[in-house]
């Protein structure tokens, strides 16, 4: 493709990054916008930043009175048109990232009092059971020389059995309500169509209805688990959820990590079988996994924007361009991760950027921006860490010739750099 070509009159990148080549590789064109046009207003009025030292001001910078805030409840209608009609947007809309202090606060307060890096690292005994079973059930057929669908099998199947066991409910269950994830996650992107949105607010319903009735059962028999936590009485706070706001907390958690772990597990494979030479750091020492982990996240982040308005509190000049006060400005992570002026080589795969600091932070003292930063940085970002780190150096132990059976098939998406299929098979029977 031509970048320069065809993005010279760029209006509106929200509809290139939709187009086929960017599906398949948005970064040339990343690379444009970010040199070409860093503060870009597409066409629908929105403002997307693609320099990382913008992104990580803007993402520092949200809940401050003098840069940027979410949509007040009466603003709902302005900044999403289709939210008078849409349960999908109101729970978007409801959820803790679309809130500001003091509400955020009390808030993130109540659900980190229970889901805490503790209940997290004591996931991990069953975390690796899950990993085990899963790669137990693709062995056969890939050493009868079958091709797998790892996507499938394993990226998908792993947070959903996660996020059972988190929320204590039975497998089935979760693997009926995350078939409607996708199709929630394509409705809130900004460029939805209205069958999209129509689509995210069946599912929305089917989820809302389920936790509901979950939340009311674990009410009445709590066990183990985080919605019995976040239900029960906390004898030192009389603070509590509301049914509303864990309804919306849960559906927040389940569309944040479900998704965009499964394809940051696939790219992790996918980085596997392309950089063998890198392999070397799933075999030592848990602060090599943990680079590998990192790196993957910065170079294919499984968001390539945010979904979240950052209202503008007052008019921001960045790079020469004006925001106004009250503009919606996105961030496009994607961009800001692979930035030269943060990442040096950004488009190398090179895990050493990582080694021995502290998680999301390269050498350089840069911040990786998949999981955010600031006040909205990612609730579950250990929860996902802890998942690629029992998982990738099992996979590469358990199938240490593992290549690609033929092209993995990506979702048609602009929002999430997800999958279809990922096959792969042994390479003693590949070709």
């Amino acid at each position: 493709m031509d970048v320069q070509e065809t993005t010279a009159a760029c209006r509106d990148a929200f509809a290139e990054l939709a187009s086929p080549a960017c599906i398949d590789d948005p970064y040339p064109f990343l690379r444009w916008l970010r040199e070409h046009d860093p503060v870009h207003r597409a066409a629908s009025g929105l403002f997307l930043l693609s320099r990382h030292a913008d992104i990580y001001w803007a993402l520092k910078a949200t809940g401050d009175a003098y840069a940027f805030r979410g949509p007040a409840p009466g603003e709902l209608a302005r900044y999403f048109p289709r939210a008078a009609t849409s349960l999908s947007l109101n729970l978007l809309a409801s959820t803790l990232a679309m809130k500001d202090p003091p509400t955020h606060t009390r808030l993130r307060r109540l659900i980190s009092r229970d889901f805490t890096m503790r209940q997290i690292d004591d996931l991990r005994p069953s975390i690796a059971r899950i990993v085990a079973a899963r790669l137990d059930g693709m062995a056969p057929a890939l050493e009868r020389g079958e091709a797998v669908d790892l996507h499938r099998e394993f990226a998908l199947a792993l947070p959903m059995l996660i996020f059972a066991e988190l929320f204590g409910m039975p497998r089935d269950d979760m693997f009926g309500l995350a078939a409607g994830i996708g199709a929630i996650l394509e409705g809130l992107s900004p460029h939805a169509s209205d069958p999209q949105l129509a689509a995210a607010d069946a599912a929305s319903a089917s989820v809302q209805a389920y936790f509901g009735d979950l939340i009311e059962g674990k009410r009445t028999d709590p066990r183990h688990d985080i919605v019995s936590m976040l239900v029960g009485a906390h004898e030192h706070d009389a603070d509590t959820l509301s049914d509303a706001e864990l309804i919306s907390m849960l559906w927040g958690m389940l569309l944040g990590g479900f998704a965009t772990t499964a394809a940051t597990i696939d790219h992790a494979v996918l980085a596997m079988l392309a950089y063998p030479e890198q392999r070397h750091w799933l075999q030592g020492d848990a602060a090599g996994v943990k680079a590998f982990v990192e790196e993957v996240l910065r170079c294919d982040a499984p968001a390539m924007f945010s979904s979240i308005p950052r209202i503008a509190q007052r008019d921001i000049e960045l790079g020469g361009v004006v925001i106004p006060k009250n503009a919606d400005v996105r961030v496009l992570i994607a961009a800001g991760n692979r930035d030269p002026d943060a990442f040096a080589d950004p488009d190398r795969f090179d895990p050493a950027r990582f080694y021995g600091t502290s998680p999301g932070m390269s050498t350089d003292g840069k911040i990786m921006l998949s999981f955010g930063h600031g006040i909205h940085f990612c609730l579950g970002a250990q929860l996902a860490r802890v998942q690629l780190a029992e998982s990738l150096p099992r996979i590469q132990a358990r199938f240490p010739t593992l290549a690609l059976a033929e092209q993995p098939t990506r979702e048609p998406s602009a929002f999430l750099r997800t999958f279809r299929a990922l096959p792969v098979r042994l390479h003693e029977h590949a070709g």
